[in-house]
């Protein structure tokens, strides 16, 4: 089972930090400026409700079942995209039934004239990262939180004794 990141839109107070903390934990030395800002994770505001959407690491992940390439694997109990093998094509991206997937495009100055480049960007929940997810780190709210795959076993279980008790 895959491990997956749960926000909390009641204590979300749509600051933007999450996003702001996903674009350093990935850009290049942690320097972003507006052109490598691009973070895995967009904050939906609406008149009723503000909360960070995130890829929700799917089981059967329509991303990888679309990607012609096979760039998309289940990794370190996570969805993660090869960036080597990604083509930019977009399958991914409309196969995503959260949207959660961008294609982005980069210049590459190793060629004449200038190459340019897109990939698939997902949320790889910070895979490479010691500390965890940088968003569920820097959230000032707690609004985020790495769900495992013992805990959401653990709260099925006590909500399956709720109900065998007669609480719920």
């Amino acid at each position: 089972m895959n491990q997956f990141i749960v926000a909390d839109s009641t204590r979300c107070i749509g600051c933007r930090t999450c996003e702001i903390a996903c674009s350093t934990a990935h850009s290049p030395a942690g320097a972003i400026t507006p052109a490598t800002f691009s973070p895995r994770l967009k904050v939906v505001k609406t008149a009723m409700i503000t909360m960070p959407v995130l890829c929700r690491q799917c089981e059967n992940a329509p991303c990888a079942n679309a990607c012609p390439a096979g760039a998309i694997v289940y990794q370190q109990n996570s969805v993660q995209v090869r960036q080597s093998l990604c083509i930019g094509c977009k399958a991914c991206s409309l196969a995503c039934p959260f949207g959660m997937i961008s294609v982005v495009g980069t210049a590459t100055n190793d060629a004449r004239p200038p190459a340019y480049h897109a990939t698939a960007l997902k949320c790889d929940i910070c895979s490479g990262r010691d500390q965890g997810p940088a968003c569920v780190e820097m959230c000032p709210t707690g609004a985020l939180k790495l769900m495992r795959p013992e805990e959401l076993e653990r709260n099925q279980r006590q909500k399956q004794q709720a109900v065998a008790n007669g609480l719920i």
